[in-house]
């Protein structure tokens, strides 16, 4: 998608990687909606994108509550004529806890906000965009832990919901109309609110730098730290090997795929 005069609405938009987007984002054309629960942070951060001449209206909300998503849809639409963009950003940390020991409505709550918020977003701008046929993208930041867990122990509630952010994209962007771009952001460690060690994460407005190229260029996978691929690797190469051992390819195995069963019966 081409930002330029386009009008783009960014939940967690005040603060880490929301707050770098919406920078590299302005400094393209972009005019943004920023949605955030603390008034005081959209205040500072409408303030210090004013200063780039950026323009950017606050909203404050909490993406948990359907209603408020829909005045938020509601805001852009008034303040822009319409919304062509949504970034669902907004996401929470979790405790290190182990998943036997992690609180179940501790857990439940992070889901909330990093799978429900994204998919209250995707409901409400997705539903517009789709009616209004005209050429509009849905963004979703996942993580790194979407592709493999980043840490071997410790935050499994944070790490499920990030893999179900991905799996929610990948099936909306083969079912999303042909104007509607969709696309999956997979930070890696980046400074931000959330982030400790922030000395080793990489900055914030690099990985918008690097990010914001691929969502211009329309594609799914919006990545950004290269060492990922190792991990990736160690993941897969686990999993190809367990099915060489017991579930290796064989003559007529394809009758039990199921996209080839489906696309058989719909040729039928």
């Amino acid at each position: 998608m081409d930002f330029a005069g386009r009008s783009v609405v960014i939940t967690g938009g005040a603060t880490g990687i929301g707050f770098a987007l919406a920078k590299r984002l302005g400094s393209v054309g972009a005019r943004l909606l920023l949605c955030e629960p603390s008034e005081a942070k959209l205040a500072e951060a409408v303030a210090a994108l004013d200063a780039l001449d950026i323009e950017a209206l606050p909203f404050a909300g909490d993406v948990t509550d359907p209603a408020l998503v829909e005045a938020l849809a509601d805001a852009a639409w008034a303040a822009h004529g319409r919304a062509d963009a949504i970034v669902a950003n907004a996401g929470v940390g979790g405790g290190r806890a182990s998943v036997i020991d992690t609180d179940p409505d501790a857990a439940r709550a992070l889901f909330e906000v990093n799978f429900w918020g994204v998919w209250n977003c995707i409901r409400t701008f997705g539903g517009r965009f789709r009616d209004e046929g005209l050429p509009s993208a849905i963004y979703a930041t996942a993580s790194e832990n979407a592709l493999f867990n980043a840490l071997r122990t410790g935050g499994g509630a944070y790490v499920a919901s990030k893999h179900a952010v991905l799996g929610l994209m990948d099936m909306l962007r083969n079912e999303a109309p042909a104007h509607v771009e969709v696309g999956v952001i997979l930070p890696g460690w980046v400074k931000s609110d959330m982030t400790r060690h922030a000395d080793a994460a990489m900055d914030a407005d690099a990985f918008a730098a690097r990010i914001v190229p691929q969502m211009e260029a329309g594609e799914f996978y919006l990545v950004s730290h290269p060492y990922n691929v190792v991990r990736m690797e160690e993941r897969w190469a686990e999993v190809y090997a367990a099915f060489d051992c017991y579930a290796p390819r064989a003559p007529g195995d394809e009758s039990m795929d199921v996209q080839l069963f489906v696309e058989r019966m719909r040729r039928e």
